[in-house]
């Protein structure tokens, strides 16, 4: 048996075991949907990637991106993860080139560096408000926080989706962050399940940091029996973008924040938000962040 290739990175991160783990598999021919969905539930990862063809001859592959229950639309540590990754195994140090996802195609860019490669991508989708069916503080209270503690300068609660919808909570600071527990009862209670919300996340952030040169702290919980922490988020760093243009209107140019996350559950992450503001709105958007190599193998099926 030759077997199926696939790699293992950490992602968001120049350290390994730490930042968020992601498979990606190089050899899927004659794999279909059920396939790709068992292999990812057999990973236990929090999303997996599958590598196919392009549909267009110009780009550098079609990729599809599974959780262990479901199929995505798009995701950020995925996409970084999995242009590091092409790049890398045919010794590319730097390159521009499309990978198309299900959201549409998204131009990636990769370079090399002293401590680990550095990829970032477009957002396919520039982040768009969605109405907050929920009042804030019962928001709050299904993390476990009191109204005083939810919101921090002109910053509330709100509702985002740059292709995957997440609820961005601003907390007071670093111990309102540490302090937060899920309850998926009341969560699921708060909104219409045939809605944005049957889909989204809680993210939650405050501006004081670990980092001395990180913008925000954050921490992403998916909600789900049980739910779990994810240690690093494109996704929701890249719907997190529409609350930074709403809240801090941010001058014109481009500007580059870091976002740290995954330290309350010992897999510290850097994420790099990157803005284009022209005449005062959001032009262009970008995620990126490094990735290393942990392992690799062959999978049998």
């Amino acid at each position: 048996m030759s077997g199926r290739g696939y790699v293992l990175y950490d992602v968001f991160t120049t350290d390994r075991l730490a930042g968020n783990p992601l498979a990606v598999m190089l050899d899927c021919d004659g794999l279909d949907t059920a396939a790709m969905q068992a292999i990812a539930r057999e990973f236990n990862l929090s999303e997996s990637v599958f590598v196919l063809p392009p549909e267009d001859p110009r780009h550098r592959a079609r990729v599809r991106i599974f959780t262990p229950d479901y199929e995505m639309p798009f995701a950020g540590h995925p996409t970084v993860g999995t242009a590091i990754a092409l790049a890398e195994q045919v010794g590319e140090s730097a390159g521009i080139f499309v990978l198309e996802e299900n959201i549409g195609p998204v131009r990636c860019a990769v370079s090399g560096g002293d401590s680990a490669t550095f990829a970032e991508f477009d957002l396919a989708r520039l982040p768009q408000p969605l109405k907050l069916e929920a009042d804030p503080v019962a928001i709050g209270a299904a993390l476990g926080l009191a109204p005083h503690e939810i919101g921090f300068e002109n910053h509330v609660v709100s509702f985002w989706s740059a292709g995957v919808p997440y609820v961005t909570i601003p907390v007071a600071d670093l111990a309102a962050a540490a302090r937060i527990r899920l309850d998926n009862q009341v969560w699921s209670e708060l909104a219409p399940r045939k809605s944005d919300w049957a889909f989204a996340s809680p993210y939650v952030y405050c501006r004081e940091t670990v980092n001395h040169d990180s913008a925000f702290h954050a921490r992403m919980i998916v909600p789900g029996n049980p739910s779990y922490e994810d240690p690093a988020t494109g996704s929701a760093a890249a719907a997190f973008a529409g609350a930074v243009m709403h809240f801090d209107a941010p001058t014109d140019g481009i500007s580059q924040l870091w976002i740290e996350q995954g330290l309350e559950m010992g897999r510290p992450s850097r994420i790099r938000l990157e803005l284009n503001v022209e005449a005062g709105k959001l032009a262009s958007a970008r995620i990126g962040g490094q990735a290393v190599k942990v392992g690799e193998g062959k999978l049998f099926v």
